[in-house]
This record gives structure tokens, C-alpha cells and sequence, in this order.
């Protein structure tokens, strides 16, 4: 059978998996307004949703047997999501700031020029990226020693117990005053049928998956790396696009680190329930480590940039570049192409 017909029901899976997470998501945002939650803290909250189709292909790949599927979609899009989203993000604040830069030059004739940084607020490095190195930090230490190397049940409870605690710290963390929310019946349909609507596109993102790995004689965990994961990502960045456009920098800037910390934790779960061996070292503890690289760099631009709590076309350019550096490694490496 030819592979075109598998291809395009990855894709029609993937946005289905997504458009279900977006119509979770927006009762979710109500609720954080509803609830007073700070930008950051509410990314932590919504990540719930924007995270389900990776938690929904794990579990799937973990019913149905392809782990390994599951595993490479968790390392995979928590290294692709970082460079990919703060650069959009990067590249939407410089053009909303360069229209608003436009518009006050034309009405009074200066020549200040666009700010050429992404600022966010404190609270996306103290409430978002110290606890998600956290988890990064509690996934190695779980599975990369050799005694009890691999994902295993008890690992499964301990990083859902990781998550509750960093949902926790986020919800409590700078509280602001509570907003009425206007509900409606419409909404809360519409959020019912995205929850079947990701259920499906979950269940057939792992099918289509398999059999494109098949078809190319590939293993699933680089199929889960390279195809899902990248796929995966698509719907999150025009998302980011459209909250960075409306001047909401902190979250959509902090939401990816919000979504990876959910990967990391909840779609970590089902693969480690199913107990999941780590039958190739190098390739696993190469990704984890760019997962953390990425991590540590993303926490270190926020604290140490000029000024605080921001990222220079610099620092998007490092995030960039270590991307490349991976995909160098991977293919010159580990996985021995010349």
C-alpha cells in the first residue's frame, strides 16, 4: 500500500488532536480568569489541555504496544518546541512592537526604533522554568541509572506526583484578583466533542505513525522523534503566534515550557505504567540531554539576559543553532549515517 494515504491521516489526526486540545483549553482559560491565576501560572494550567495530545498518543502507543512510539513524541517535542516557539514568539512581539513603533512615528514624526528583545515577566523563570529543570533533572535520575534504568511503574507515580506538586507551586504562586466569566451552553458542548475529537486523533497519530515507520523500515522511537514530535508542535505555533500578536508575551512564551513540563510528567506516565526498557542507551540519554540543554539555556537567557527576564535575537539565534547541533549529532552520531 502506498504511504501517501498514512501520511495524510498523520496529518488530519494531528490537527484533529489539537483543534480537540484548543476547545479544552478555552474553558480552561476562563477558569484561570476566573480563579485570579497569574500569565505563567495559567500556562501551567492550560498546558493541561495543549499537552493532551501528547499525553493521548502516549497512552495510545502504550495500549496498543508501540512505546517506543510514545517515547520518541516525549523526548522529540520537548526538544523541537523550545527554539521553534520562542522564536515565533520572538519574531511576533518584534513585528506587533515594529507596527506600534510605525504608527507612533507616522503620528509624531520620531525615530525610536522597535525594542529587539522578547520580554517576559519574573514569574516565567521562578514559576515555570526552575521546576520544569526539576522534572528534567527527577526523569534522569529515574531512568538513566543502570540498577533501575528504563520506565517503570513506581516511576509512572512518582512523576504524576511531580506534576501535581509544580501545578501546585504555579496555582498558589502570585494570585491576582478574580474575574466574572460568562458561561455558555455552546462552549461547553463544543469542549466535549474536542475531547472525542483528541481521543480520535490520538488513537490514529499513533496508527498512522506505525505504518509510516514501517513502510520506511525505521524504528518507532525515531518515527516518534522526528515525524510525531514535529507534527506535534505545528498547531503550537500558530497559537503562539496569535497570543504573542496580543501583546500576552509571558504566556505564550511560557506556555511551552508549561506544555514540556506536562510532557515530561503526565504523557511520561502511561509509557512507564506499561513498564518501557531503554533498549538503546546512547539514543536515549543524547535526547534527554538536549531536552536539558535546551532547558538549562532557556532558564540561563531569562536570568541572565540584558535586561532580565528576556530574550535578545541572540540568544533566539543560540536556541536555533543548538537544534542544529542536535540533528548533527543525531545523524552523524548516533545514528551512524555518514
Amino acid at each position: 500500500m502506498s504511504i501517501l494515504p498514512w501520511i495524510l491521516m498523520l496529518l488530519a489526526s494531528v490537527y484533529a488532536a489539537h483543534w480537540g486540545a484548543d476547545k479544552i483549553a478555552e474553558p480552561l482559560q476562563k477558569l484561570r480568569q476566573q480563579w485570579g491565576l497569574s500569565e505563567a501560572a495559567g500556562a501551567a494550567f492550560v498546558a493541561f489541555a495543549t499537552a493532551s495530545p501528547e499525553i493521548g498518543t502516549n497512552t495510545t502507543s502504550a495500549i496498543r504496544g508501540f512505546s517506543d512510539i510514545g517515547l520518541g513524541n516525549l523526548l522529540g517535542s520537548n526538544i523541537i518546541s523550545v527554539p521553534a516557539i520562542v522564536t515565533v514568539a520572538y519574531i511576533a512581539s518584534w513585528w506587533r512592537n515594529r507596527g506600534n513603533s510605525g504608527s507612533k512615528n507616522r503620528s509624531s514624526n520620531n525615530n525610536s526604533k522597535s525594542p529587539k528583545y522578547l520580554q517576559v515577566k519574573s514569574e516565567a523563570l521562578y514559576v515555570q522554568a526552575i521546576p520544569y529543570l526539576l522534572v528534567i533533572a527527577l526523569a534522569a535520575l529515574l531512568t538513566l541509572p543502570k540498577p533501575w534504568r528504563g520506565l517503570q511503574p513506581i516511576d509512572a507515580w512518582i512523576m504524576l506526583a511531580a506534576y501535581l506538586i509544580y501545578l501546585g507551586n504555579a496555582i498558589l504562586s502570585k494570585r491576582k484578583q478574580r474575574s466574572q466569566v460568562q458561561w455558555n451552553r455552546k462552549e461547553i458542548v463544543t469542549a466535549v466533542i474536542g475531547v472525542f475529537l483528541l481521543i480520535f486523533g490520538a488513537y490514529f497519530t499513533v496508527t498512522a505513525t506505525e505504518k509510516i515507520v514501517s513502510y520506511l523500515g525505521i524504528s518507532q522511537v525515531i518515527g516518534g522523534l522526528f515525524i510525531t514530535a514535529t507534527l506535534s508542535i505545528v498547531p503550537e505555533v500558530f497559537a503562539t503566534w496569535s497570543v504573542a500578536g496580543s501583546g500576552q508575551l509571558t504566556a505564550a512564551t511560557t506556555s511551552v515550557i508549561a506544555d514540556n513540563t506536562a510532557t515530561m510528567t503526565l504523557a511520561f506516565f502511561p509509557l512507564a505504567l506499561v513498564t518501557l526498557p531503554v533498549d538503546n542507551l546512547l539514543l536515549y540519554s543524547v535526547n534527554l540531554g538536549f531536552v536539558a540543554l535546551l532547558a538549562i539555556l532557556y532558564a540561563a537567557f531569562l536570568y541572565l539576559g540584558k535586561p532580565n527576564y528576556s530574550f535578545s535575537l541572540t540568544e533566539v539565534l543560540i536556541l536555533n543553532g543548538i537544534y542544529v547541533v542536535y540533528l548533527a549529532v543525531m545523524v552523524f552520531g548516533v545514528l551512524n549515517v555518514v
